[in-house]
């Protein structure tokens, strides 16, 4: 029975001597811009180029005729480009539905913090109503300023003012 090193633990796994690793997301990220680039104008001109080429030369060439009429080898190459793209697409489909499922999370959660502030304001707005309905308003303030102006300058004009004068009919009355 082989020995084990002394310097190699157990526990531990061993840190890709013998494995080859792939960056799921790097791939991912890749095969996103080739499905970006399959749906492009772009894409489709460089192809339709390249089919008329490869027919023309086929067609036209007859020392050089690598694929004859039927085109099986072009075809067999649309298969291809097929069977690579499809899974390619769906990838790059799958990674924009887990950005879009996340971008609706952070905007659930913002229209729930928006929502909340908002219920905040409208109880804190309630409650400053509430507080400046005990609170002297402006007009109010402004007829007792009338009326102190009226006073004082009745008193300086040596005349009873007209609280006064209620207050003595008032209290002539009462005194009766």
């Amino acid at each position: 029975m082989p020995e084990l090193q002394s310097n190699r633990r157990l526990d531990q796994p061993l840190l890709g001597r013998r494995r080859f690793e792939v960056d799921p997301d790097g791939f991912a990220r890749i095969s996103e811009r080739v499905a970006r680039f399959l749906g492009t104008g772009r894409f489709l001109a460089i192809q339709s180029v390249i089919v008329v080429f490869w027919i023309a030369l086929n067609l036209i060439a007859w020392q050089i005729r690598w694929d004859p009429y039927p085109f099986i080898l072009l075809n067999l190459a649309f298969s291809t480009q097929a069977a690579y793209a499809a899974p390619l697409i769906l990838l790059a489909q799958n990674r924009q539905d887990d950005r879009d499922r996340i971008a609706l999370d952070e905007d659930r959660r913002r229209a729930e913090r928006t929502k909340a502030d908002t219920e905040y304001l409208a109880r804190e707005l309630a409650a400053l109503r509430i507080a400046v309905g005990e609170v002297a308003t402006r007009d109010y303030l402004r007829g007792e300023l009338e009326r102190l102006t009226a006073t004082v300058q009745a008193a300086l004009d040596g005349q009873p003012s007209a609280r006064d004068r209620t207050r003595r009919t008032g209290r002539q009355s009462t005194g009766d």
